[in-house]
């Protein structure tokens, strides 16, 4: 990672030195050795085989409301518990929360060094005694025992690409927003058959974009690790590769296929654009591309999932040629896999499929 340019977006620093000299902004939040030391060597008390009593130990841990950032809907936790780091998830999916389901899963942090361990998942509601009450259409109460929190889900209902972002004839399936912190444009492209996910430049980026020496249309976020081309036609950046190894331990950086715009999806749209793509899911998919018992889902994930920056030269030949011109197969370059899809399952923060 050291071979990209120690150059930092121009943009980036103009926005963190108006925001110094305007003193508007609190400093860092600093995260102490001592407090991790004395977390992990600290005795604790908690069934972590009983999901509902994990259930109530992270409610009652809560506070009145809370933020769901991610546009999936996943209201992520970790905690440390015999000096094992557990992470999880309480998530209000789309397809049944106004029915007062709830999904809950909880697991050890994966590692590179040991083999994944079992997930812990219940989809909770009455019968558990958990409820969940619509409040408003982002705003949900939880309630389980003498407990209740509020959910804020992330309103992005106005967040739209500029006309400067989308292509002639590509369809905008909504605005999503990662665990990573980044958000993008999901994007559709019909002639190609194929989905972009967008960068949303629209809002200060919570990453630093570092330039590929050698070529110059590739980006890397130094947080994140997530590599964007920069389009030679729009004034935009596709994201084109995730950091493998972030996708195999399943962390906040392994992208944004797990968070689709599922508040914001317009009627059939997704559904027609997968049909598009696989006529052969008609009748097997709902709106939101899952099976009707919502255990799978179709996967959209148009990037590579890489090692190495030099993987991306052929993706930067191909672009640099074809973008001359109105040739209509440029956007092609940015195809990763045409193949179908038989909606095996696919990893999500619970350890499950999603």
């Amino acid at each position: 990672m050291r071979r990209w340019a120690a150059l930092v977006l121009t943009l980036s620093f103009a926005f963190a030195a108006g925001s110094a000299a305007a003193q508007t902004s609190p400093p860092p939040e600093l995260h102490l050795h001592q407090s991790y030391i004395e977390e992990v060597t600290r005795p604790t008390d908690l069934d972590v085989k009983d999901p509902l009593a994990v259930f109530a130990y992270v409610l009652n841990a809560l506070p009145q409301q809370v933020k769901v950032y991610p546009t999936e809907n996943y209201f992520y936790f970790s905690f440390v518990h015999g000096g094992i780091p557990y992470a999880g998830n309480i998530r209000l999916d789309a397809s049944n929360r106004d029915q007062g389901k709830v999904q809950f899963g909880y697991f050890e942090q994966t590692t590179e060094w040991l083999e994944d361990t079992p997930t812990v998942f219940r989809e909770l509601d009455a019968k558990d005694g958990v409820k969940l009450e619509k409040v408003e259409r982002f705003l949900y109460r939880l309630t389980y025992k003498d407990k209740s929190v509020l959910f804020a889900l992330n309103d992005l209902s106005n967040v739209k690409p500029p006309a400067t972002a989308v292509a002639p004839g590509e369809q905008f399936i909504g605005p999503v927003f990662d665990d990573s912190g980044i958000r993008f444009f999901l994007m559709f492209n019909p002639a190609i058959r194929s989905f972009l996910f967008v960068l949303d430049e629209t809002v200060p980026v919570a990453d630093q974009l570092l330039p590929n020496p050698r070529r110059p249309h590739l980006w890397i976020g130094k947080r994140t690790g997530f590599i964007y081309y920069a389009d030679h036609r729009l004034k935009r950046k596709i994201l084109v590769g995730v950091y493998e190894d972030n996708v195999r331990v399943n962390n906040y950086f392994d992208g944004p296929f797990d968070q689709l715009p599922d508040n914001f999806i317009e009627g059939e749209t997704l559904r027609n654009a997968l049909l598009q793509i696989q006529p052969s899911l008609k009748g097997q998919i709902d709106r939101f591309g899952g099976t009707p018992d919502g255990e799978v889902r179709y996967m959209i994930s148009p990037y590579r999932n890489y090692k190495e920056e030099r993987e991306f030269d052929a993706l930067d030949r191909c672009a640099t040629r074809r973008a001359k011109g109105t040739r209509p197969d440029y956007y092609r370059c940015f195809v990763v896999d045409e193949g179908p899809q038989d909606l095996g399952r696919r990893p999500s923060k619970t350890g499950q499929s999603d």
